[in-house]
């Protein structure tokens, strides 16, 4: 992997992802699914605040091959809001802090915006309406940019509800 671009962390510090390439955007989603899940995780012990001042959740969007964890791999657990659901969000179970949203079938990882550790990524990555072509041509950009591969993010184990928090 390349040099390091940006970093995010669970609450607790025991879980590190790396990213080697600049964010695509960020963006908040209100959708049905992301504000039922941020109300899932806000009622975990120990949860914190997902959904933004907008009642939404705030992502930074990187390609899936810039991301990798570094430490605390053992923590991150899935969670799904149906069993055949193509997004799944992954949450620190060291702390109950929601980490991503990788939505399985595309090539771009969702990232929690309080997870990210540089408020200058967060500041110089464009912000775009979920909705606006700007947002697609910026995913389609991204994408023919990696090839037009979509990889697997390999290093979340186990299920959330399978753990006791």
């Amino acid at each position: 992997m390349s040099q390091r671009v940006a970093q995010a962390r669970c609450r607790c510090g025991a879980v590190t992802l790396e990213f080697s390439a600049q964010p695509i955007e960020k963006t908040s989603c209100h959708c049905s699914s992301c504000i039922e899940a941020g109300e899932v995780f806000e009622k975990l012990p120990n949860g914190e605040a997902i959904l933004d001042e907008s009642g939404g959740v705030s992502y930074v969007l990187f390609r899936k091959d810039a991301i990798r964890c570094t430490a605390g791999r053992e923590y991150l657990r899935e969670h799904r809001l149906t069993a055949g659901s193509l997004t799944r969000r992954v949450v620190a179970v060291c702390c109950s802090t929601f980490m991503f949203l990788d939505f399985t079938k595309g090539h771009w990882v969702s990232v929690h915006r309080d997870r990210i550790e540089d408020a200058g990524v967060i500041a110089h990555a464009a912000f775009q309406n979920r909705q606006s072509p700007m947002f697609l041509l910026r995913l389609l950009t991204a994408w023919a940019g990696m090839g037009f591969r979509n990889p697997k993010i390999d290093f979340v184990d186990g299920q959330l509800d399978d753990v006791r928090i």
